[in-house]
C-alpha cells in the first residue's frame, strides 16, 4: 500500500491546513460545559459554512464529497492544528453512518444537513441503569399507539445530553421479547412531552452527561421527517450493530487524534529531563499511534474493496482507548510535581480512563475479537 498522498490529496491536505490555520480559534472553554458547548457551536458552524464540517458527505448535504482517504487527511491536519473537541460528534459521527446505510430518502435529505449545520444535535440513548454493555438488556418501552409510540423507561450517561435537541435510542417494542429480539431504533426530540432531561455533573466538574426520563411520552410518526423509526420495526439491534461499529471503529476515533497527541507527547519529552524508563514509554506510545494509522489505513482499503470491519472494530477500540490512557499516564509522569498545572494533560488523562469504558466496555471487546476473530470457544 502507497501511502503517499496523491497529488489530488496534496492539494486537499495543502487546502484543510490553510483554512485551519486562519481559523481555529486559539482556546475554548470545555464543550461539557453550557457555556464551552455554545462556544463550540460557533465553531462547528464556522466549519460548516465552509464546508469543512463533514468532508466526506454529498456536495447536497454540506460536505465536500471527499474520499475516506481525503477524510483522514482532514482529520490528521484537523488535531495537527490543535483544533477543538467536535461536540456534534455523537450525530456525524455516529448516527450519521447508520443514517447512510438505513435511512430513508426523506431521513438522509432533511436529517443530514440539519446535523451538518450544528442545527439538531444528536445525543446518544442507549446506556440504562441496569444495561450499559450488556445492551441488549434494556428495558426501556415503546408502544405502538394510534399515530407514534408511548415511552417509558429511563437513559442515563448520556454524552451531551444536557445541550442536545435531539436523540437516537433503542427501546424494546415487543415486550414478550428478550436479549436482541424486539428492539427498535427511534429517533426522538428531547422536547417531546413527557420526556425529561436532568443534567449531572462528573468529576472534573463539567455537567454536560443527562439523564433522559420517558413518561407516557407520546412520540408522534412524523416529530422527524421520513419518520421516527430507523431501519423498522423490531430490527433495532441490526442497526445499532451498524452504530457501534462507528462508535468502536475509525469515525468516532480517528488516527489524526492520537498523532497529535504522541506529538505533543515527544515534544514534552524534550523539554523535560526524561531517564531511559519513560524515554522507551514515550517511543512506545508514538509507535502506537503509528500503527493505529497504518491499522485504519488497511480497514479503509478493506472497507473500499467492499468488506466489512465487522468484529474488529472490537480490535481497533481496543487499540485507541488503551492508546489514549499510555499516553497521558506518560505525560503526567513526565510533568511530575507539575501534572496538576497542565490542564490539557490533566483533564485529558481524566478523560482517557473512560476510554475502556464507553462504547463497550473492554473486557467486552476483549470477548468478541477472541470469540470472532480469533474462533475460541465461548467460556462455560
Amino acid at each position: 500500500m502507497d501511502l503517499t498522498d496523491t497529488s489530488t490529496e496534496a492539494a486537499f491536505r495543502a487546502s484543510a491546513r490553510a483554512w485551519l490555520s486562519a481559523n481555529v480559534p486559539a482556546s475554548l472553554p470545555s464543550g461539557d460545559t453550557r457555556d464551552g458547548f455554545a462556544r463550540h457551536l460557533e465553531w462547528e458552524r464556522d466549519l460548516f459554512a465552509a464546508r469543512w464540517a463533514v468532508v466526506s458527505w454529498p456536495h447536497s448535504y454540506g460536505g465536500r464529497d471527499a474520499s475516506l482517504w481525503e477524510w483522514l487527511v482532514f482529520e490528521e491536519e484537523y488535531y495537527a492544528a490543535g483544533a477543538p473537541q467536535r461536540v456534534t460528534q455523537n450525530g456525524i459521527f455516529l448516527l450519521a453512518p447508520t443514517l447512510f446505510e438505513f435511512g430513508t430518502d426523506e431521513q438522509r435529505d432533511v436529517l443530514l444537513p440539519r446535523m451538518a449545520a450544528a442545527e439538531d444535535l444528536w445525543c446518544q440513548g442507549w446506556s440504562e441503569p441496569g444495561a450499559g454493555s450488556d445492551l441488549a438488556s434494556i428495558t426501556s418501552r415503546a408502544e405502538r399507539v394510534d399515530g407514534g409510540w408511548r415511552l417509558n423507561g429511563q437513559k442515563t450517561w448520556t454524552t451531551r445530553g444536557a445541550f442536545c435537541t435531539h436523540l437516537f435510542g433503542l427501546f424494546r417494542t415487543d415486550p414478550s421479547s428478550a436479549r436482541h429480539k424486539g428492539l427498535t431504533y427511534l429517533l426522538v426530540p428531547l422536547d417531546t412531552p413527557g420526556v425529561t432531561v436532568r443534567g449531572f455533573g462528573r468529576l472534573d466538574g463539567d455537567e454536560g452527561f443527562a439523564e433522559v426520563f420517558f413518561d407516557d411520552a407520546f412520540l408522534p410518526d412524523d416529530a422527524v421527517p421520513g419518520g421516527v423509526v430507523l431501519g423498522g420495526v423490531g430490527e433495532g439491534w441490526r442497526v445499532a450493530m451498524a452504530t457501534t461499529g462507528s462508535e468502536r471503529g475509525l469515525t468516532l476515533r480517528s488516527p489524526g487524534r492520537f498523532l497529535a497527541s504522541a506529538q505533543r507527547l515527544v515534544d514534552l519529552a524534550r523539554s523535560t529531563n526524561a531517564g531511559p524508563r519513560l524515554r522507551d514509554r514515550v517511543v512506545r506510545a508514538w509507535l502506537g499511534a503509528r500503527a493505529y494509522e497504518l491499522f485504519t489505513a488497511r480497514e479503509v482499503d478493506a472497507m473500499l474493496a467492499g468488506r466489512s470491519p465487522g468484529a474488529r472494530s472490537s480490535l481497533t477500540k481496543l487499540h485507541w482507548s488503551e492508546l489514549d490512557v499510555a499516553l497521558h499516564e506518560t505525560a503526567l509522569e513526565l510533568l511530575g510535581p507539575d501534572a496538576e498545572r497542565d490542564d490539557a494533560w490533566a483533564r485529558g488523562f481524566l478523560f482517557s480512563l473512560s476510554g475502556p469504558i464507553y462504547a463497550g466496555t473492554n473486557e467486552i471487546q476483549r470477548n468478541i475479537v477472541a470469540e470472532r476473530l480469533l474462533g475460541l470457544p465461548r467460556s462455560r
